[in-house]
C-alpha cells in the first residue's frame, strides 16, 4: 500500500445546546456551543469503510442533548468531563475524547418599575439580553485514565486610554513608527489556561469561580500594569493568574494590538497631543500580534501554540 493513515478524529460539530432550569419563577440559562472529536481503533472505516467500530456522529449529537438533560450543565467544564468520560468508557473502540466548548452569557433584563408587576409577580426573572463581551471557553480530552481541561476566553477587548508607552525600540532604514510616551493600548484577548487537575484522585476545582477569578486577575493586571510593551502587559496577566490561582499552571495569550493612531492635523492648524485629549484613527489592520505563554515555574507547557494564534 502507498499510503498509510496518519492521525484521525470525526464527531459532531457545533451542537447549539440550551438548557433552561427553573427555580420557581427564577430561570437560569445555560447556552453552549459544543463541538466533539473522537479517535481510537478506526482504521477499519479509513481503509475498508467497515463502520463496525463507527459511532455515528449524529449519535454524538443526542448524548449532548441527552446529557445536558440528565446531568445538567453546572458549568461548561463539568459537561464537558461527562463527554468526554462517556464517550471513551462506553465505547471500546474510542480510546480519546475531546469536547470544545463555547459558553454564551446572557444577563437579566430588569422590568420598569411601574411595571414589574404584569404578568402577576414582584419582578421579572425570565428575561435575557445576550452579553456583548467576551464568549468563554473550554476544552476537555480524556484519554481513558486522565483528563486535560483547558479553560479560556475570547474576544474580551480591553483598553487602557494612558499609561502606556512604546520607545527604545530597533530602528533601521524602513522604520517609520514614532516613539509613543503616552499611547492608547488596546487589545482583544484570546486566552487558554490549563488546569492541574487531572483524575477522580485529585479534588476537583470550582469550575464557576475558577473562571470567574481567573479574568478577574486577567483584568487587574491590565488596569495596574503601567505598560512599556503589550508583552510586558500579558506576561504580568499571566502571572497574576498562576501567582493567584493554584489549579492553573499553564495559561497563553493572543493579543492582536487594536491600534490606536493620533491623527495628524497639523494641516488645520490644529495640535492633537495626547496630554489635551488627542482625537484617533482606529486601525483595524494590519494590526501587531502578540503571543506568549505563561507557565507554573517547573510546569511542561501543553497547551499547543495554534490555540490562540489569528
Amino acid at each position: 500500500m502507498p499510503t498509510i493513515l496518519g492521525q484521525n478524529q470525526y464527531g459532531k460539530a457545533e451542537n447549539r445546546v440550551v438548557r433552561i432550569t427553573r427555580d420557581g419563577d427564577t430561570h437560569h440559562i445555560k447556552d453552549l456551543n459544543v463541538s466533539v472529536a473522537l479517535s481510537g481503533d478506526l482504521d477499519d472505516v479509513h481503509y475498508n469503510g467497515s463502520n463496525a467500530n463507527c459511532l455515528p456522529t449524529d449519535t454524538t449529537k443526542n448524548t449532548c442533548f441527552a446529557f445536558a438533560k440528565e446531568y445538567g450543565i453546572e458549568s461548561a467544564e463539568q459537561y464537558g468531563i461527562h463527554l468526554a468520560r462517556h464517550f471513551v468508557d462506553s465505547q471500546p473502540s474510542i480510546h480519546r475524547a475531546r469536547i470544545r466548548i463555547e459558553e454564551y452569557a446572557w444577563e437579566r433584563i430588569a422590568g420598569s418599575d411601574g411595571n414589574s408587576r404584569f404578568i402577576g409577580a414582584d419582578e421579572v426573572k425570565h428575561s435575557f439580553v445576550r452579553k456583548g463581551q467576551e464568549t468563554r471557553l473550554a476544552q476537555i480530552t480524556y484519554d481513558g485514565e486522565k483528563f486535560e481541561v483547558l479553560s479560556g476566553l475570547k474576544d474580551l477587548t480591553v483598553m487602557n486610554s494612558t499609561n502606556s508607552e512604546f520607545w527604545g525600540y530597533i530602528k533601521d532604514k524602513y522604520t517609520t513608527l514614532h516613539e509613543d510616551y503616552d499611547r492608547i493600548l488596546a487589545t482583544s484577548l484570546s486566552t487558554w489556561w490549563r488546569h492541574n487537575w487531572t483524575s477522580d484522585e485529585q479534588r476537583m476545582p470550582q469550575w464557576e469561580k475558577s473562571y470567574e477569578q481567573a479574568k478577574k486577575h486577567i483584568l487587574h493586571a491590565f488596569v495596574e500594569t503601567y505598560s512599556l510593551s503589550l508583552q510586558q502587559t500579558l506576561y504580568q496577566m499571566g502571572s497574576r493568574v498562576i501567582n493567584n490561582r493554584s489549579e492553573i499552571d499553564e495559561i497563553r495569550f493572543s493579543a492582536p494590538n487594536k491600534h490606536h493612531f493620533r491623527q495628524d492635523l497639523s494641516a488645520f492648524g490644529l495640535e492633537n497631543e495626547a496630554k489635551d485629549g488627542a482625537v484617533y484613527y482606529a486601525a483595524d489592520r494590519p494590526y501587531g500580534l502578540i503571543e506568549a505563554t505563561i507557565l507554573r515555574d517547573g510546569c511542561e507547557p501543553r497547551i499547543p501554540v495554534d490555540m490562540t494564534n489569528l
